[in-house]
């Protein structure tokens, strides 16, 4: 596609599969093949140097996204600094993940060679019966918390809260969390892949013991942790039908609940759409559950029809 071209064409999004000691295989059933038993995530719509997607749309075909975000800027609203500013990941945790927190951006900035930090946020996919995530902790104070954690008072320390199927969480730099075993999720993220492991049940990875974060934990760990519904500011659209899920600095996210047919106005820089449930069409192009893609800048109105569930997001 050369410079200014005009370009009308869903922008749909080959993933790339991570393997990880805690995954599993249920992202197979987003109709993504593979033969390894340990994914743990698939990312679904990523321009991060660690896992650089490609577009498979005929106009774009084998093009990295962080190549369209640096070289056709007009297909997401405007010319943009710095990278692609999102990530769209499905998580299967078969095995408890590590207990984590991720820092800012001033932090990730000064420490983390001008990375960005990661504020992110879960949709949860499915959750066995009694599942349960850990989110946030009980110290009253850092120094509270620096003492817990040193004489590993896990149980003490973790905040654990009971999941299902269908609910959201937003997770703040700073906070403590955990998705536990047999938690299927859609996280929505800043681009970062910056990780402080807190404590990974003396697990050995390779016969070794996986890197702990201690010290850069708790220089970002927010205490005493407050609890709070998703922030609902970010973006706004005209689109009756999407329900806003949360909105930040970062990104907006909605869901959307197809039956039958209904007409979406693509009314931001861009949209990222992930089909979570269902299956029909995006226009003319058939989608099923596990299929990712960006609708471009100026694309105008897309028509959904089929039974389906939407993960929406811009930013």
């Amino acid at each position: 596609m050369s410079e200014g071209a005009q370009f009308r064409e869903l922008i749909f999004i080959r993933p790339i599969l991570k393997e990880k000691m805690w995954g599993g295989t249920r992202i197979s059933e987003f109709g993504i093949a593979f033969s390894s038993s340990h994914v743990g995530e698939c990312w679904a719509v990523s321009a991060h140097p660690c896992g650089d997607c490609t577009a498979v749309s005929s106009q774009l075909r084998e093009q990295k996204l962080s190549e369209l975000w640096k070289n056709h800027h007009e297909l997401f609203g405007a010319e943009k600094s710095g990278p692609f500013p999102l990530m769209v990941k499905i998580i299967d945790a078969a095995q408890d993940l590590s207990l984590q927190v991720h820092p800012d951006d001033e932090y990730a900035g000064i420490h983390e060679n001008g990375s960005l930090g990661k504020t992110e946020c879960w949709y949860v996919l499915d959750a066995k019966k009694d599942a349960s995530l850990i989110i946030g902790h009980n110290a009253s104070s850092k120094d509270e918390a620096r003492k817990l954690i040193e004489e590993k008072k896990w149980a003490e320390f973790i905040r654990e809260v009971p999941v299902r199927k269908g609910d959201f969480f937003f997770i703040e730099p700073g906070t403590v969390h955990a998705i536990k075993n047999g938690i299927l999720v859609l996280e929505t993220q800043q681009s970062s892949d910056v990780t402080y492991r807190l404590y990974d049940y003396d697990r050995l990875c390779d016969g070794k013991p996986r890197e702990l974060h201690i010290q850069q934990s708790l220089d970002v760990i927010s205490a005493p942790f407050k609890d709070c519904a998703p922030p609902m500011l970010g973006l706004e659209t005209v689109n009756r039908s999407l329900k806003k899920l949360a909105g930040c600095t970062f990104f907006t996210v909605w869901k959307a609940d197809i039956c039958g047919a209904e007409t979406v106005v693509q009314d931001q820089n861009y949209m990222i759409v992930t089909v979570i449930e269902g299956s029909g069409f995006a226009d003319e192009q058939k989608i099923a559950k596990g299929s990712s893609f960006i609708i471009p800048s100026a694309y105008g109105s897309v028509r959904f029809s089929g039974t389906m569930q939407l993960i929406i997001s811009s930013s």
